[in-house]
């Protein structure tokens, strides 16, 4: 997933798009005028007043973006703009879906985000889940470790049973040399007090990669970290890299739940403290650059024993600007 720029003409007209929708339900949120001004600098690169933007109609904008790549990226940034500061009204979404539709885009995001904004939460959360890394997860646990790693996996994850067989093969990181790779994993696991694979709340193994994400690219716990990961892995993911960026939207800046459980914080408007937005664009371009899809049922045992300088090369995770 690459950020594309539009030539200076169309990127004003996406400019002024993105406003109409911010403002569909009054004045834009502080989120939105943050990754508005971001979006202005870091992707499109032009000079302009976003407060003084006339709005624009879906026809004009459609008439200035001829790039059906960059009409699929336009769209899915408007989604974005939309839940940056809580749950989008239906005012809101029906702008976008305005603009999807004079664009040429129709895709399940947008239908998802309909039922978002008319409360229909559970049908939202049903498909949103089957479609995310969390519906991908699963499967790549199944066909990794069988049916049987995937249902203890499941209630694993859910606190009700433990594997420690399992558990012990990660537990042995602890006595990797520190800085390697394994050994930044076990702290990182003890100071976050997460439960590793096989242990109880511990996540399965097919998922471990959105840790190692983390450790490999230096990024926090913390409601901007989770943003910034989401979008590190969206960077190299190479199916459908969009749900992981908007899963973790709808989290800390919707402050929509969308975890398959209940448990688990929200947040709302994080996308408005300052250089949110800047992290967010800067860690979808580190992520293009790794080499390796690692959510793709990747082999993260050879990387275990080897320096995490090392394995940061292998793999092409650049040093954050």
């Amino acid at each position: 997933m690459r950020l594309m720029q539009p030539e200076p003409a169309a990127a004003l007209l996406g400019l002024r798009a993105m406003k109409t929708v911010a403002s569909a339900s009054g004045a834009p949120g502080k989120a939105q005028l943050a990754l508005m001004e971001a979006a202005r600098r870091v992707i499109l690169h032009i000079d302009a007043d976003i407060t003084t933007l006339s709005p624009i109609t879906p026809a004009e904008l459609a008439a200035g973006f001829p790039s059906v790549d960059l009409r699929h990226q336009f769209v899915h940034g408007l989604m974005v703009l939309a839940l940056a500061d809580g749950v989008p009204s239906r005012e809101t979404v029906s702008r976008v879906e305005a603009f999807a539709e004079a664009l040429g885009i129709a895709t399940p995001e947008l239908a998802n985000q309909r039922r978002l904004a008319e409360h229909h939460t559970t049908l939202f959360k049903l498909d949103l889940l089957r479609r995310s890394q969390v519906g991908d997860i699963l499967r790549n646990q199944l066909d990794q470790h069988g049916v049987l790693a995937l249902a203890k996996s499941v209630l694993g994850m859910r606190g009700l049973m433990e594997d420690n067989e399992l558990a012990a093969r990660y537990r042995a990181w602890e006595r990797l040399p520190a800085g390697t790779v394994g050994r930044s994993m076990w702290e990182y696991f003890q100071s976050n007090k997460f439960g590793m694979p096989g242990e109880r709340f511990g996540f399965p193994e097919a998922g471990l990669y959105h840790d190692f994400c983390h450790v490999l690219g230096g990024y926090g716990t913390d409601p901007a970290g989770e943003l910034q990961v989401a979008s590190f892995t969206a960077g190299f993911k190479q199916t459908r890299p969009f749900y992981l960026i908007l899963f973790a939207v709808l989290i800390f800046s919707a402050g929509f739940n969308a975890r398959p459980t209940a448990e688990g914080y929200t947040t709302v408007g994080v996308l408005g403290e300052p250089g949110a937005a800047e992290r967010m664009f800067a860690a979808i371009e580190r992520g293009a650059l790794v080499n390796t899809d690692l959510s793709d049922k990747w082999d993260y045992w050879p990387y275990v024993e080897m320096p995490i300088d090392e394995a940061r090369h292998r793999l092409n995770i650049v040093h954050a600007a």
